[in-house]
């Protein structure tokens, strides 16, 4: 499972990681950050979260 970020919307506010801090990172240069790219099926509830805490809609999740 993969979590998709649409870089268009995303305003870096850090939501999601604050949700998962292992999988989501805002990078120093301001941007966020994927950490993992093939996230185990056991944290799909923790990216739900994430991708439903987002303000700006721009995460979703890819199975």
């Amino acid at each position: 499972m993969r979590v998709v970020v649409d870089r268009s919307k995303c305003s870096s506010i850090g939501l999601c990681e604050a949700t998962a801090p292992d999988i989501f990172q805002i990078g120093a240069d301001g941007a966020l950050e994927i950490l993992i790219d093939d996230i185990p099926a056991d944290r799909r509830i923790d990216l739900e979260q994430a991708c439903e805490n987002c303000p700006t809609q721009a995460l979703s999740i890819q199975d």
